[in-house]
């Protein structure tokens, strides 16, 4: 019998029973789609990410404190760390090293509340150094935290949520019920999938601790290099200085960590990917579930089939076409629901998930749909198998 004999055979099989075919196909679908769109949105929060990083620079450092030892004390990160690492004699590789301290609170206007996840206190050298450019009205100055006024920049989310469709700089906005004049907006940055980018506010270190956070341990550290080719140079001389501030021998374990763009890129980098290999094994799950369900339903079209394969093998087809036509027909519908799963993935990726742009990993197309035909092959032989066994004799008696 020839091969399009076979495959004739094949469709008016699988077109018999349209629906059941449908919702076979719906199986293979959804774990084709699951695959694609969920490695996808791993991928579209690791390019969120490297883009935050890279938005702050290339010659960045982020200095936090880190916990002791067992039998050892840590001491905080403090103004003057960020003063001394300043100094243009001891570290002539920093351009500059701003204190941050953060803390959450909730902003509201006339009616309208907002939390912001990311309230920070700092000084006038932090939007340069981080890249936050303002993009209405103008940063705080030095004498604003000289002298502790009241003043915020808030980000693009905060101005949204309180001011929506309304100028937000120069309007007085509460934070924790204390009033703070907003004198910028700063530029959007976007979602670095996991967190909101946008959705802080900036203000006067001397105001943030007088007011919200107290006068603990900075949260960080950020220090400017003078250039990119400087970076290293400026990490050894702020290791040594803060090594000799804080009291760290030569071999102690140092109560502060220092990260540059890159190991920040790498560790942020490591924490997506085992993201997104946890989103593909549950993908995994439900096309390993869809190819249950092609046995199933092949097992009972075997059965309602019995002696259609009997009159079939009476009158001499061979056991090969047997099992090519159900082989077939297994594949067709994996593969047909395989082609929809693409297309399905595709349209998904079009929307923000969670607050991620699924970024569609071509290889992963590939390796789904070349799955999808193997699950039609694989969970189809069985079924085909046993079809191509029957004895005619058999199969004619069976009712």
């Amino acid at each position: 019998m020839r091969f399009t004999e076979v495959l004739a055979f094949a469709v008016r099989g699988v077109t018999a029973n349209k629906l059941r075919s449908a919702l076979t196909t719906l199986g293979i679908l959804i774990g084709v789609a699951s695959v694609i769109l969920l490695i996808a949105v791993g991928n579209g929060a690791s390019v969120s990410v490297q883009q935050s990083i890279a938005g702050l620079g290339t010659n960045v450092l982020t200095i936090s404190p880190q916990r002791a030892q067992a039998g050892s004390s840590a001491r905080p990160l403090t103004v003057d760390d960020a003063t001394a690492l300043a100094d243009p004699v001891e570290a002539p590789a920093v351009k500059s090293a701003s204190p941050v301290v953060s803390t959450s609170a909730t902003a509201a206007h006339a009616d309208v509340s907002h939390s912001v996840s990311q309230f920070l206190g700092t000084d006038p050298a932090y939007f340069e150094t981080t890249n936050s450019a303002v993009a209405q009205g103008s940063p705080f100055s030095a004498d604003d935290v000289a002298q502790g006024r009241k003043v915020v920049v808030i980000g693009a989310t905060v101005a949204t949520e309180l001011f929506p469709g309304a100028a937000p700089v120069g309007q007085t906005i509460l934070v924790n019920n204390i009033p703070f004049t907003v004198v910028g907006v700063l530029a959007s940055k976007g979602s670095s999938g996991l967190q909101d980018a946008d959705d802080t506010a900036v203000a006067p270190l001397s105001t943030v601790r007088n007011a919200l956070t107290g006068y603990g341990s900075l949260s960080q550290i950020v220090v400017q290099a003078t250039g990119p080719d400087a970076l290293t140079a400026a990490q050894a001389q702020v290791t040594t200085i803060l090594d000799g501030r804080h009291g760290i021998g030569f071999g102690g374990t140092a109560d502060y960590r220092v990260l540059s763009q890159e190991q920040l890129l790498t560790a942020r980098t490591a924490t997506t990917d085992t993201f997104t290999v946890l989103l593909a094994a549950v993908a995994a799950i439900s096309l390993l579930v869809g190819g249950i369900g092609v046995t199933n339903i092949m097992l009972v079209t075997v059965t309602e089939r019995i002696r259609e394969i009997g009159i079939r093998k009476a009158v001499g087809a061979r056991r090969s076409s047997i099992l090519g036509q159900f082989l077939l027909e297994a594949t067709m519908l994996s593969l047909f629901g395989g082609a929809l799963g693409v297309a399905a993935a595709f349209i998904g990726a079009q929307f923000t998930i969670a607050g991620i742009t699924p970024v569609i990993v071509p290889s992963s197309v590939l390796l789904a749909f070349a799955v999808s035909a193997l699950i039609g092959l694989f969970f189809g032989s069985y079924p085909a198998g046993r079809a191509a066994r029957l004895r005619p004799i058999e199969a004619l008696r069976h009712e």
